[in-house]
């Protein structure tokens, strides 16, 4: 004799409201992709369109200030642009997961995905904060004087950037979270 779901201490409603518990998450996580999204975009536009000139002595002798100047902020728009395009084509996965609540390979497949895509960002974000640190406060013993003082709308905008970069890092550690909470929920 086979044991019925009330034999077994299950309700009938119980794989109903998983099912319900699951598209609610897979809602979570489109919009906290979107929020990445929102995160890495403005993150690397800021990033991406500072630059600052300063006129010295004259007019005719000019310090620029630009952030391809710095490899580690070019890293840091490119980590920024590459996190940006993966969290746009996972929202392909995130729409299936709100249909198919279920599916199981495809959300080990994205948390595989995001930790690459963490570890992406951590670095290029990381990397930036390391400069703007030294444009705000220099570096004494190697006579690297700080650049802020003169440089004030270049040292703002690098500055804004990280906090979206690492706003993104945080959701990302979240989406993360998430899918393994939805995983074990099988």
């Amino acid at each position: 004799m086979k044991g019925g779901a009330l034999e077994l201490g299950q309700s009938p409603t119980d794989s109903a409201a998983k099912s319900g518990v699951n598209r609610g998450l897979a809602i979570l996580d489109f919009i906290l992709r979107v929020v990445a999204i929102t995160g890495t975009l403005a993150s690397a536009i800021a990033m991406g369109t500072t630059n600052q000139t300063l006129p010295f002595f004259s007019q005719f002798i000019r310090f620029r200030a630009k952030y391809t100047d710095l490899p580690s902020f070019t890293f840091f728009v490119v980590a920024n642009s590459v996190a940006c395009a993966y969290l746009v084509l996972s929202l392909a996965l995130s729409i299936f997961h709100i249909v198919r609540s279920r599916a199981q390979g495809t959300r080990i497949f994205l948390i595989l995905l995001d930790t690459v895509i963490l570890g992406l960002l951590t670095a290029g974000a990381s990397a930036a904060a390391s400069i703007v640190y030294l444009a705000h406060k220099g570096n004494v013993k190697t006579n690297w004087f700080s650049i802020c003082q003169q440089f004030n709308s270049f040292c703002e905008r690098i500055s804004g950037s990280l906090i979206g970069s690492f706003a993104a890092v945080i959701v990302l550690v979240m989406l993360i979270m998430l899918s393994a909470v939805a995983i074990s929920r099988h």
